[in-house]
């Protein structure tokens, strides 16, 4: 940041001074968020130092890095002892030959192990490959074998859900419990700290399309100068904030803003695990006294159904929310506002993006239904089909001018794919369709393709249907997201039966557990539903997903209009 912006940042965040923000977005450069970085001063960069290890030498080492809870458990680590369990961690991934540019995965459970391991491949100079610990061996095998991912990490109950056999590249697992075992011996220094440069790889995420397998989203350690910006001026962090962000790491918001953001800004992390509830949700913010939250619609939707559980609780320390992963609907902004007396901040972004892009800043009205406006130091264009900008107010694809930080380096082994996103000269192309009105707030109006956006998580209909039509009862199989009031979206199929088979509820509930097994719990299908013949092309046979959604929307309709 320049000097006469970096003036102007206080006053935003303390005061929320729109004038100045004004300012701010004029004179902003992403160079200068190198700034904050140490490797300004050294020349020299690794995305794990600049998380944990640059505050241990800058004299925060007995600072509470992370507070995990569960059911049963709480555990906290300083920034000291995150550190010296990433060394340890580092130390055995070097002793098994790994080294920089590797693919090491991680497939663990939401735990510190999980994030510690991730940022010990780091460390060493590898790529590290968050896995979700909802994924069945498909999607575990499908993703490892991808970029040839030589190591992996993971715990002896999940490890039953890989197909070892399968993966040919596969040289090594790890087991948490065995690491964990061995004696911790701290290390001075940084001698297990691999420099590399701006442009070498940092992290892998597979992230589904609507036709083929899922793409492998390469990210680049220039991108933490995306993410400690965005952590500073879109999260609010300050030192003494604790900070919870729901998504588990396998995912990019739990990786980019549930872990290098908030660590890089020196944030106290909360790493929550189990299944979702809203008493132990309430319960949580209560106990560690969080300040940020960061979540879905979804979540927020869960916790709106529980009416007024949340006067049982003291939740007078939040004092920052924000969501991502699909559209924010109005009623839960002006829910968390009657009740928790706080504003949910929309944040708009994609795993190919790397970070934020478009956000609704603390200093800047809210107008409900917007993703907020552009970020500084990004140009959103509203574009027709020959890459036009259109006037405001008119709906188009929705592009970002290139190029950013956080943008992705490539799709691991597709560069057809990668030049998809960049059809037009100097624009990257999101897939969304969005207006933009004469303040520069940015509205969605829905996906410029097929993919399904769940509870925040977008799925490949192609994956899901592959899985379905590998059933013996199944012959053919279109999959849409059908729209949903708590998700946004649900899965639903649409199937033919081969010869021999005839409908039944039990059926149907064999097809669907046996996606859940084979694939992941969240691209299962919800509901499906029998049908003679699938609408196709006359020329090509490709399933016409688009008349199953109008179908879809058009029962919806007619009950609307019968209530």
């Amino acid at each position: 940041m320049t000097k006469q912006a970096t003036s102007h940042i206080e006053k935003v965040e303390g005061n929320y001074n729109l004038s100045n923000y004004e300012t701010i977005r004029e004179n902003f450069d992403w160079e200068d968020a190198k700034e904050l970085l140490s490797a300004a001063k050294t020349g020299k960069v690794n995305a794990a130092y600049e998380t944990i290890d640059r505050h241990v030498d800058e004299g925060y080492g007995d600072k509470i890095a992370i507070h995990y809870i569960n059911e049963t458990e709480k555990r906290s680590y300083t920034f000291r002892e995150v550190k010296d369990k990433t060394d340890h961690y580092a130390k055995i991934l070097k002793e098994n030959g790994v080294k920089k540019g590797d693919r090491v995965f991680i497939f663990l459970s939401k735990t510190p192990e999980c994030y510690i391991a991730i940022l010990a491949a780091i460390k060493v100079g590898a790529i590290a490959g968050p896995l979700f610990e909802a994924f069945m061996e498909d999607a575990v095998r499908d993703r490892i074998n991808d970029c040839d991912g030589t190591l992996l990490i993971t715990d002896q109950e999940l490890a039953k859900r890989v197909p070892q056999q399968d993966i040919p590249s596969l040289q090594t697992i790890l087991y948490v419990e065995d690491i964990e075992k061995e004696a911790l011996q701290p290390v001075d220094g940084d001698q297990f700290v691999e420099w590399v440069d701006w442009e070498d790889g940092l992290i892998i995420h597979y992230t589904s399309g609507s036709t083929g397998k899922p793409k492998g989203v390469l990210h680049a350690h220039r991108a933490v100068q995306h993410h400690i910006v965005t952590g500073k001026w879109v999260l609010d962090i300050k030192d003494e904030d604790v900070y919870w962000c729901t998504s588990h790491p396998g995912w990019v918001t739990g990786s980019v803003y549930g872990l290098f953001a908030p660590l890089l800004n020196r944030a106290t992390v909360v790493i929550q695990g189990g299944r979702f509830s809203a008493e132990n949700w309430y319960s949580l913010i209560e106990e560690l006294g969080v300040t940020i939250w960061y979540s879905a619609p979804t979540a927020f939707r869960m916790l709106l159904s529980q009416g007024d559980l949340y006067k049982k609780y003291d939740l007078s320390s939040v004092r920052h929310v924000l969501s991502v992963g699909e559209p924010l609907n109005p009623e839960v902004i002006q829910w968390a506002w009657n009740s928790l007396k706080v504003r949910i901040h929309d944040t708009w972004w994609m795993t190919e993006t790397g970070g934020h892009l478009i956000v609704n800043l603390p200093a800047e009205k809210i107008k409900p239904g917007s993703m907020g406006r552009p970020f500084p130091g990004v140009q959103v264009g509203i574009l027709d089909d020959e890459g036009q900008e259109l006037p405001r107010g008119e709906v188009g694809q929705l592009a970002v001018r290139t190029p950013w930080p956080g943008l992705m380096k490539e799709i691991w082994g597709n560069q057809d794919k990668f030049k998809s996103y960049f059809q037009y000269e100097g624009w990257y192309i999101s897939g969304d369709l969005a207006l933009q009105d004469e303040e520069g707030y940015v509205f969605f109006q829905g996906r410029n393709d097929d993919m399904i956006n769940s509870a925040g998580e977008r799925i490949g209909p192609f994956e899901v249907e592959s899985k379905l039509i590998e059933h013996p009862a199944v012959e053919e199989a279109g999959v849409i997201g059908k729209p949903d009031e708590l998700r946004g979206e649900l899965v639903k199929a649409f199937i033919t039966l081969r010869q021999g088979f005839s409908q039944s509820k039990e059926l149907l509930e064999e097809i669907r557990v046996f996606v859940r097994k084979n694939l992941s719990a969240h691209a299962a299908p919800r509901e499906i539903e029998v049908v003679d013949e699938l609408p196709k092309t006359k020329i090509s046979g490709k399933i016409l997903r688009r008349q199953l959604k109008a179908l879809e929307i058009e029962r919806a309709n007619a009950n609307k209009v019968n209530i």
